[in-house]
């Protein structure tokens, strides 16, 4: 699907976000600004113009078996969020489901992933039970037709399908997103990608990773990460 890019309204969003997000990494830590962006975040895509075209809706579950790539500090907010709000119970069910699909995944490459549908281990009889919390690439994907999304569950390995999706929502979401991270990597955190099992398995599993992280060091020793350019990072005049 192609668009027309309103570059004043992505160029306004990069600005603003860029520099509340640099100033609050510096006053406030890295993960309170991530906490407080996710916040902007959501109301930015709240207040596009087509937020009422999208067909996303609570119970429809079929983005939820795709490949999600998060940064570190996301990996460390879901993590405090789990600790903070589930049970003993619940906490056990998603760190064990979490393990088996790092286990099945941490050897293939994005391709390969992308062709496979794992569940998320946040889903839970139907809805996400870390929606607050969930991934910045959750909050972006979205559909105005959820067929496209059902067909891409049913043949996962045909990489051509593509849903339909809202041009401004796209627009402020990821614009959004690019000013985090970039703010974020200007002032020396980790913006590498990683799968979202891995990653978490892996925040568990070494104890020094969020020391490593906000020290501005590479947060795993067991995974590489991918580096992921901006999508706005040359817009044309």
């Amino acid at each position: 699907m192609e668009i027309s890019l309103d570059l004043p309204f992505i160029r306004d969003i990069l600005t603003q976000e860029y520099e509340r997000a640099r100033d609050e990494i510096q006053s406030a830590g890295v993960r309170r600004a991530f906490e407080n962006s996710q916040q902007r975040h959501d109301l930015r895509i709240a207040s596009a113009p087509d937020v009422g075209t999208l067909a996303c809706r609570a119970g429809c579950t079929w983005c939820c078996y795709f490949s999600v790539d998060v940064r570190a500090v996301e990996v460390f907010s879901i993590l405090d969020f789990v600790e903070r709000t589930f049970t003993l119970e619940e906490k056990a069910r998603v760190y064990a489901e979490a393990h088996t699909n790092a286990a099945a995944l941490q050897n293939l490459g994005e391709i390969e992933r992308m062709k496979r549908n794992v569940k998320c281990p946040f889903l839970s009889a139907g809805r996400c039970s870390i929606y607050t919390a969930r991934p910045q690439s959750c909050r972006n994907y979205h559909a105005t037709d959820a067929a496209g999304c059902q067909q891409s569950y049913e043949d996962p390995a045909n990489l051509d399908i593509d849903p339909d999706f809202a041009p401004w929502v796209y627009q402020a979401g990821t614009a959004h997103v690019d000013a985090f991270s970039t703010a974020m990597r200007d002032a020396g955190y980790d913006v590498r990608a990683y799968e979202l099992n891995c990653a978490l398995d892996a925040a568990r599993s070494e104890p020094g990773a969020r020391e490593r992280f906000e020290s501005k060091l590479p947060p795993f020793t067991t995974l590489s990460g991918e580096d992921v350019p901006v999508e706005f990072d040359d817009l044309d005049p």
